[in-house]
């Protein structure tokens, strides 16, 4: 090796610096690349770690040769970078997952809290003893003869009176019914 090419290998000479920048950037990138499949990544890579070369001046504890130093270090800090990559993307999987669930149940609550309030409405709406009969059979859970019984009427009327008071809700309950039969959906899936 002739004197010139030795101050052009220098690395700790501007020039030097230079030569090495523009001998290897090329390669380096593409080797980047390969490892990281991201073309931009792999450019930040190379130039982030000519840039550290150049501010902490480590070409002298370099004990290999110089190519297969940068080759290494390279590839240690592509790896790095995955690394950081899927810990960051781990953490947004799990921050996005908690965040609809919380979502979800908030929204689930105001929902079913919406819906609770226009059940209530619209129960209001049905005739008092249609109201009654129909509390004793859904919320008491009673059956006909049992409500019959207790109001000392005939199943028939118990029955009419069902009829009545559901096609009633059904009416006034109509823009709730998707929401409600997803809500049920959803309770039987937990």
């Amino acid at each position: 090796m002739d004197k010139e090419n030795t101050i052009h290998m220098n690395p700790n000479t501007e020039a030097g610096f230079e030569y090495l920048f523009k001998t290897y950037f090329r390669e380096l990138h593409a080797y980047a690349f390969s490892l990281l499949k991201d073309w931009d990544t792999g450019e930040e890579i190379v130039q982030a770690l000519f840039l550290k070369l150049w501010e902490k001046n480590e070409w002298t504890n370099i004990n290999t040769s110089i190519k297969s130093y940068l080759y290494k270090c390279v590839y240690h800090d592509s790896l790095n970078f995955m690394r950081r990559e899927k810990t960051h993307l781990r953490y947004q999987t799990l921050t996005a997952h908690t965040l609809k669930n919380e979502t979800d149940d908030a929204s689930n609550k105001l929902k079913l809290s919406e819906v609770e309030q226009h059940l209530h409405l619209a129960l209001n709406k049905l005739p008092e003893k249609c109201r009654a009969i129909f509390h004793m059979s859904r919320f008491e859970q009673l059956k006909y003869q049992e409500i019959a019984n207790q109001l000392e009427i005939s199943i028939k009327t118990v029955e009419t009176h069902m009829v009545k008071a559901l096609r009633i809700l059904r009416r006034e309950m109509q823009e709730f019914l998707p929401l409600m039969a997803l809500m049920l959906i959803n309770m039987f899936r937990s």
